[in-house]
């Protein structure tokens, strides 16, 4: 018995290895290195992708190759996006499945100068990312008739330091502790939170093109089950997370700093908690894809609705 069970555990080690050695996914965060996506290099450091049998590679895009281009063009098998992004890019005729679902909360805000209102200031000139992410604020604008101006920016918040922007979108995880550190006063006067208003749409999940999914589908549910692993060991050791969140943040010269990214994993896994069940789900939730879907049929952002069956896996 004991020889059987032995050799047991060496076929499961030696069947893992081989998988490990035959299966590679390489995986693109949708932005540099950062707290936002500390489950995957929680996975990886820890050896949770190795004990699924798979071989994963982190590659972190470029501004000459964005997360989505990669997918496109097979330079990677997985990347995080937002569900706006993810409904876009369905209408545009590439097929998409969200494998797991990280983000239950929206995250984004609206941060005016100089303590005003931003529902006060029709026609104001309002920061956005000039990779995307800003769907609901434009829809935002179109519907409550403020005909914001928007001005795009690249991935800080200088603009509206600068004086030269009457407001700016940010992250509550990134750049509205950035404005928070550069000294902006901040209050529920002047900074607007979508998910308070109606606007409570999901964010960050993990897409695979259908095409691939469907010849890898135990490939892609081993590796979701292992992200999903990573993530929930980051919310139980964040001092330890926030160690290799930063290996990963030194390797690659990201020009930030521990504060910033204790403070961004705190917000990120904050978001993670759904705000009806309490709980950490891991889940897309049909009624966020029917609202974003109808916001953005509305808003003249998609040519039809992006249903929540498009989007998952069989």
């Amino acid at each position: 018995m004991r020889l059987l069970t032995t050799l047991a555990i060496l076929l499961a080690f030696c069947y893992s290895k081989v998988q490990a050695q035959g299966e590679t996914i390489v995986f693109t965060p949708q932005w540099t290195a950062q707290a936002q996506f500390a489950g995957y290099y929680v996975a990886e450091a820890k050896g949770f992708y190795r004990e699924a049998g798979l071989k994963v590679k982190i590659e972190h895009p470029s501004s000459t190759q964005p997360a989505m281009s990669r997918l496109r063009n097979n330079q990677c098998q997985a990347t995080t996006l937002q569900l706006c992004q993810a409904l876009e890019i369905i209408d545009q005729g590439i097929p998409l499945v969200n494998i797991l679902q990280t983000s239950m909360n929206n995250a984004m805000v609206i941060v005016s100068a100089r303590g005003k209102d931003p529902l006060t200031q029709k026609g104001a000139r309002v920061g956005i990312w000039s990779v995307g992410f800003g769907q609901l604020a434009i829809c935002m604008s179109i519907k409550d008739h403020l005909d914001y101006e928007w001005i795009r920016f690249a991935q800080n918040v200088n603009l509206f330091l600068s004086g030269a922007l009457d407001a700016t979108l940010a992250m509550s995880y990134n750049e509205y502790y950035q404005l928070v550190q550069a000294g902006i006063e901040t209050n529920d006067k002047n900074v607007y939170r979508f998910c308070d208003h109606g606007y409570n749409v999901q964010e960050d999940g993990v897409y695979m093109t259908r095409e691939y999914y469907s010849k890898h589908k135990d490939q892609a549910h081993r590796f979701a089950q292992a992200s999903r692993k990573g993530w929930e060991w980051a919310a139980q050791h964040p001092d330890e997370t926030l160690d290799i969140v930063m290996q990963y943040v030194d390797k690659t010269k990201i020009a930030t700093n521990r504060v910033m990214q204790r403070l961004m994993l705190k917000e990120v896994l904050r978001l993670q908690v759904d705000r009806e069940s309490k709980k950490r789900e891991f889940r897309l939730r049909p009624d966020m894809v029917k609202l974003a879907s109808q916001l953005m049929v509305e808003n003249s952002m998609l040519n039809r609705q992006i249903t929540y069956d498009e989007l998952v896996y069989e």
